[in-house]
């Protein structure tokens, strides 16, 4: 008999999600960004439930060309752009639209003598991670357009602060004073803009987290923005253990039992991809009710406060995220996000399209 715990995703959750988006953005083209095996779904769920997209959106090549595979045939964005020669000549096999940070990858470009590529010229407005100097925009563009293998020449940007109030201002501002007199398509919002900046929208818009069904704001849930969660993370108690006054739980002993309790172990633990660090008084639901983990995560297990659940017994159905308990909450306990969470589930988990 297979170890209870599984991961199933949800096909129309994903499709539902992608709506929320394409409500949010009304006008624009959207970028479905599925880089890390679409934040952890899985490229086959993600080519299902984001077929009305416009394009897909990733880092890896090897997953591009899976894409191919799997049947998309409209344009992919490949976010880092190449990372060597080799890159701009699978870029041309495929079909590819590169991103273009770095002057080096100019060069790349202009010793390619294959199909003509589409090119996105990212600017760094703050983010200081990838993109080139506002004041250098202008010239690199040209040269892009200047090469015969180049196609169409697109400008975007990256936020830093877009999930709080204001955050992505300075930033537009820096992109639309380097940019005004520039031709080409822009792309600017990612999943928190999309929501809180209207004005960033443009011409695409590139969705992550949000259409996996999780939140990019730390005050505001995935329900509150009409999202539904895509992956449920599934597994049973496998044992049941009662405890008297002053009994530990898990490794170091770091519960301690101020009253007699029964303690259900759940086979899910950080192999499974649960993080190891969720401290005692995590959410889970058990059997349909919430409750909390007590103690410190093992590798293949946790334990639950079977308080709130008095008939739970080997057997009963467990809920480590999902639509029962958004999986940002158990990040938030664990002091992560979400993001982490949905892309850290282990290969060991199976994983089940529905819908």
């Amino acid at each position: 008999m297979p170890r209870p715990v599984s991961a199933s995703v949800s096909v129309s959750a994903l499709a539902h999600n992608l709506f929320v988006v394409r409500r949010r953005a009304a006008g624009t083209r959207v970028w479905a960004v599925v880089k890390a095996h679409a934040y952890g779904h899985g490229l086959p769920a993600a080519i299902r439930g984001f077929a009305a997209a416009d394009g897909m959106a990733l880092v890896e090549f090897d997953n591009a060309r899976r894409l191919r595979a799997l049947g998309w045939r409209g344009p992919i964005l490949m976010l880092e752009g190449a990372f060597g020669p080799a890159d701009v000549a699978t870029a041309a096999e495929l079909g590819l639209s590169l991103v273009v940070h770095d002057a080096g990858q100019v060069a790349w470009l202009r010793a390619h003598e294959g199909r003509s590529i589409d090119v996105w010229l990212k600017l760094n407005t703050g983010m200081n991670r990838l993109g080139v100097a506002p004041d250098e925009a202008s010239a690199l563009q040209q040269a892009l357009a200047a090469l015969p293998c180049v196609g169409k020449v697109s400008l975007m940007t990256h936020f830093a602060d877009a999930d709080r109030p204001g955050g992505a201002q300075a930033a537009i501002e820096r992109f639309d004073r380097a940019t005004g007199e520039l031709s080409g398509s822009r792309s600017m919002a990612n999943s928190a803009a999309i929501f809180d900046v209207p004005e960033a929208h443009r011409d695409w818009v590139r969705p992550g987290i949000v259409l996996y069904g999780a939140s990019p704001f730390a005050d505001r849930g995935a329900s509150a923005l009409g999202l539904r969660a895509a992956m449920t993370l599934r597994s049973e108690l496998i044992a049941v253990q009662s405890l008297k006054a002053g009994d530990a739980v898990g490794y170091g002993s770091t519960f301690v039992a101020d009253a007699p309790m029964r303690v259900g172990i759940v086979a899910c633990g950080y192999a499974d991809g649960y993080p190891r660090h969720a401290p005692t008084g995590t959410p889970i639901d058990v059997g349909g009710t919430r409750t909390r983990t007590v103690g410190r995560v093992s590798m293949d297990m946790l334990a639950v406060d079977l308080g709130p659940v008095s008939e739970a017994g080997v057997g009963t159905p467990v809920e480590l995220w999902g639509e029962r308990v958004p999986v940002d909450e158990v990040a938030a306990s664990a002091g992560t996000v979400g993001y982490e969470l949905l892309c850290a589930v282990a290969p060991r988990v199976p994983m089940y399209l529905v819908d």
